[in-house]
């Protein structure tokens, strides 16, 4: 069996990664800064879950402190792999702290891609984004599709951290695999996503405020399938960049009518100027996982949709006061 360390591990995407790893009967060693860029009402929530499970520790930490994540893998502790699914994500805030933005997404990435080196650990996985493929990607997005001109500090972060990944790739002989994640969903999502935010606002009669007419489309991806396809990406790669995305686009009113129909209340629509920082599609080409991990999406975005609202009506006691911003 493996062991893993793993960043973000109270994180949306990084708790259902640990579920599976700890359900295949590996161990995991999780680090998180429990930080409030969203309400740690979620973060605490994918935690508890997972510390009442075997093979499951702990650390809370941050990675952009090298000495701290030094501490917290000391010499004689060997991993398999470094999973680095730690985040500031987030296209809008971003715009307004790009700081915190560098100091996790690159400072973060750099202190393990040496911590790999001086620990002698084979293999490196890193979060990235479609967000990187910018204005004009052709749709849907191949990999080999220019990320040249990312249009916040998000993106521009993320491909700071796929070029730190390269250079100990090519220095070190690290194994680095990098997914591109397409506009993740599900239960216990985060809340500034805009899945999540309008499930509460709709279930809530509150008003949901939309950015721009709504005509805008996402290739929404089901957590369970991005969680697998990042496990698929442990294996010896080499140098890879994979793409994970769903096989069904939406436009973001399309979206809101099946929220509609699922939770049976009709949704309260405010429009609001389109955000500039925000993509106007993506729509993910996943040729290349698919022929490199025998990977494709597996839940249909209705199954996937009916699973977020079922999960959020048996938690509405809380999940109903989570912050939306």
């Amino acid at each position: 069996m493996g062991h893993y360390l793993l960043t973000g591990a109270a994180g949306f995407i990084a708790s259902r990664v640990a579920d599976m790893l700890l359900a295949e009967g590996h161990s995991v060693v999780g680090i998180d800064n429990l930080n409030d860029a969203y309400d740690v009402r979620l973060k605490h929530w994918r935690l508890e879950r997972l510390q009442a499970q075997p093979g499951f520790s702990f650390h809370p930490a941050d990675i952009s402190n090298f000495e701290g994540l030094m501490e917290i893998c000391p010499p004689g502790e060997r991993f398999d792999a470094v999973i680095n699914l730690a985040a500031r994500a987030g296209v809008r805030a971003s715009v307004e702290n790009p700081w915190a933005f560098v100091d996790t997404n690159m400072t973060g990435t750099l202190n393990l891609l040496e911590l790999c080196k001086r620990r002698q650990v084979g293999k490196f996985v890193l979060a990235s984004t479609s967000s990187i493929y910018g204005a004009d990607a052709p749709q849907p997005t191949p990999e080999e599709a220019d990320s040249s001109r990312p249009l916040q500090p998000y993106a521009a972060s993320k491909k700071g951290a796929e070029a730190l990944c390269h250079s100990y790739h090519y220095l070190e002989g690290i194994d680095v695999t990098i997914f591109r994640y397409f506009t993740v969903y599900g239960p216990a999502g985060r809340p500034d996503m805009v899945m999540f935010r309008f499930t509460q606002w709709i279930a809530e009669g509150r008003p949901v405020r939309l950015n721009g007419d709504g005509q805008q489309s996402r290739g929404f991806t089901y957590l369970d399938d991005i969680a697998r396809g990042t496990i698929a990406g442990l294996k010896p790669l080499g140098y890879e960049i994979i793409n994970l995305g769903g096989h069904e686009t939406i436009t973001i009113n399309e979206m809101i009518a099946v929220l509609e129909e699922l939770i049976g209340k009709p949704a309260e629509v405010t429009y609001q100027p389109l955000h500039r920082a925000d993509m106007l599609s993506n729509w993910a080409n996943v040729d290349k996982a698919r022929r490199l991990l025998g990977w494709a999406p597996q839940v249909p975005l209705a199954e996937g949709m009916q699973r977020l609202v079922e999960w959020y009506m048996a938690e509405r006691s809380w999940a109903s006061q989570v912050l939306t911003p």
